[in-house]
This record gives structure tokens, sequence and C-alpha cells, in this order.
């Protein structure tokens, strides 16, 4: 640890090793339905960054795992801890050996609810990751967690960090069932409108593009920005192209740079992913670097804005009904689903009339709106979290 970690700037502040005030939980359950335990949680069910557990398994459906937790207690993803997995029990259950069931060994000493946010410090995830053995499935262990040395407030400062965390955490909760909540709208209504599109007006791509589909070029990417700028896949997000971050750049010529260069409103549709269900997936072009052409591994389409606004064409594209039909058709080769321009062509879309179109885009951008809108409050409340848990890391210095 870094010695600006080391210092106690504040009175009263001190420094500690885990195992001096946190102890490692070995309550086991032999037999979880017999003691009438109901639930399980395995890595898979812990999110990273988030201390609610929000799915389980049923202990009824089969498990072999022993290890048991009560509600309050601290549950530390041990296996592969970069993942910064570590949430709090709100029930009792069982989980899996992976999982350390951490809990504060006095509670007048350190606080069992500011446990949790102290596991959740880089300081802590850097030993975590520091002390992990093995390759392919690296592990930390008791021994060496016990060790990690940080600055443990007084008493009233730990009520006082406590209540400040515990409500920007609330915060962050109601940021991400607000964000459930909309995306939810938003996809119930993109049905709905589709719904009531009659079934004379479902028409092939083929038809709702001048030229193409056509596949993209992917010459070989440099490190300092020589030639035109290009994308990564990454760039297709939730709807959209996203070139912040999404970036590379390449030599091509002159000619090939004119025949791929991207413009407002062209549609990029991914051609092929490990994951099939992002397969398929597309994004309106909006802004992007000024010459930027698109990779091989996407597909360009360029819907005729007279028939169906692109925008609309990108919502129901993505749509869960609409995308299913598409991906059916998705072949795997070498691990990888792939659709290609045949696929595109004989898809359907739904078209109604453009003034219909543009009454629905109008309430989707109020719902997108919202959504943007709910997401830079979560980030700006992350921010703030991770600035207060600085402050358990240098001793309160930075002010919090």
């Amino acid at each position: 640890m870094s010695d600006k970690r080391n210092k106690c700037p504040k009175p009263g502040w001190r420094q500690v090793k885990f195992g001096d005030v946190v102890q490692l939980s070995k309550a086991r359950s032999q037999d979880p339905l017999a003691d009438g335990i109901e639930r399980y949680v395995g890595l898979e069910h812990l999110e990273p960054g988030d201390l609610r557990i929000r799915s389980w398994g049923n202990v009824a459906d089969g498990v072999t795992f022993t290890s048991l937790f009560q509600p309050g207690q601290v549950l530390f993803g041990k296996r592969r801890a970069y993942q910064r997995k570590v949430s709090v029990a709100d029930f009792s259950g069982v989980c899996s050996g992976d999982i350390y069931v951490l809990e504060t060994k006095d509670p007048k000493v350190l606080l069992p609810e500011l446990l949790p946010f102290i596991c959740q410090t880089d300081a802590f995830f850097d030993h975590a990751v520091g002390t992990s053995a093995g390759s392919l499935s690296p592990r930390t262990n008791w021994t060496s967690l016990a060790d990690f040395e940080f600055i443990l407030p007084p008493i009233d400062e730990q009520h006082r960090l406590l209540n400040l965390l515990s409500s920007i955490e609330e915060c962050l909760v109601s940021f991400a069932d607000a964000d459930l909540a909309t995306t939810a709208l938003e996809s119930s209504r993109i049905e709905d409108a589709l719904t009531s599109v009659p079934a004379d007006r479902v028409v092939a791509v083929d038809k709702l593009v001048p030229k193409g589909p056509k596949n993209g070029l992917s010459p070989r990417a440099n490190s300092d920005e020589r030639g035109y700028p290009t994308l990564s896949i990454g760039a297709v997000r939730d709807g959209r192209i996203v070139a912040e971050g999404n970036t590379k750049y390449a030599e091509i010529s002159e000619a090939e740079a004119a025949a791929f260069e991207l413009k407002a409103n062209d549609v990029l549709v991914v051609r092929g992913n490990g994951n099939k269900l992002l397969t398929g997936r597309c994004g309106l072009v909006d802004v992007v670097p000024k010459g930027c052409f698109y990779p091989d591994l996407l597909i360009r389409l360029q819907f005729d804005e007279k028939i169906i606004r692109p925008e609309f064409a990108v919502l129901q594209w993505n749509s869960q009904s609409t995308h299913s039909r598409l991906i059916s058709r998705a072949k795997s080769t070498n691990g990888i689903w792939k659709i290609n321009g045949a696929d595109i062509r004989q898809h359907t879309l739904k078209v109604p009339k453009v003034e219909e179109q543009d009454v629905r885009l109008a309430e989707m951008r109020a719902i997108r709106s919202a959504r943007m809108d709910i997401a830079a409050r979560k980030e700006a409340a992350h921010n703030l979290k991770l600035h207060a848990l600085r402050s358990i890391e240098n001793g309160g210095a930075n002010g919090i």
C-alpha cells in the first residue's frame, strides 16, 4: 500500500489489519434443506459494484454448498477478485465456497454496516487481486486478506461516514430501479407501437434501403493514429454508435475512405459475435470523427427516410420481437454467431406512415431523455461514493 494510504492525518484514526477487526464466519449447514434454508448464492448471483443480492438459486433444486450466511453479513467473491463482487445479505442462505462470509469482530470497534464499504475501496480490491494465486481462476485467501491494512476511523466518524455512504447507496439503488423502469417502459411502448401496424405494412429490408446492405473494411490498425479513424465493434451500444473510446486508426486509400465513410443516420448492424444475443444488434450513427469508416464486423444500412425513419428502424430492429426473428437465422462457426447480407435483406420491418413514426419517435425521445438524465445522476452519485470511500483509504484527508 502507498505511503499516502498509511498516513493517519486525523486524530483518532488508526491503522489496523483487516483480520484484527473482521472475522471469517465458519458457520456451516450440512443439510440446508433440512435446516430450513431455501436459497443459495453463487458467484453468478453477485453483481460487480452492487451491494444488493438481486438473484439466487433454490436449495430444493439441488445444491452442495454448506457455507451458511445470515442477514447483515458480507459476501465477498474471493475468486477473480478483480470482478469486485461484494454484497450484503438480507436473507439467510448458503453460498459457494468461492465466497467468503465476513463479519465484524466487535461492533463497538467497527460498525458492521461499514464493513461492506471498506470492502469496496480500491485499496481492498488492489490487495485482494495482488494476493490472488492461480492463472485461469485466481483466488485470494483469508490469511492474505487478514493482512490487509487500512485506516480505521473512530466510532463517531464511522457513524458519520456510514450515514453519508448509506444515503448515497440509497440514491444509487433508486437510480438503478428508475433506469430499469424507464428501460422497460421504452421497450413496452415500442412493442405496443409495432402491434398496431397492419400486416400489409410489413416490408422486407431489401425494399427499404436504396442500396446495400454493405460489409465494412478492416485493414490493419495502428497505434499512432495514422490514416483514417475507424470503429471497434464495441461502438454499437444501446441503439447508438458511440465513437468515444471505440475508435482506432488504419491506413486506406482516399477512394476506400470515401466508399466506407460514415454519415449521419447510417445504421450499423453487428455481423458476428460470440454472444448470440449481441449478434444482429444495430446502432444509429450520429456524431463520429471526420472521415470515420466502419469495419468488416459491421454491416451498413442506409434507409430511405421517406419510407422509414432510420431512428424508428433502429428502435424496432433492436426490440425483442424483431431481433429474435433476425437471430433465428444466425449460424455458428467456431463459436461465433453470424448473420449475412442475405439474412438482412430478407428480414422484415413494420412500416407505419412516416407521420405515425414521427409521433412515436417524439415519445421515445422523451423516454430516452429521461434515461439519460437518470444515468447522469447515477454517475454523479457514484463519483461521490468513490470520493467518500477514498476518505477511508487516506484517513479523512480529502475533506469528506
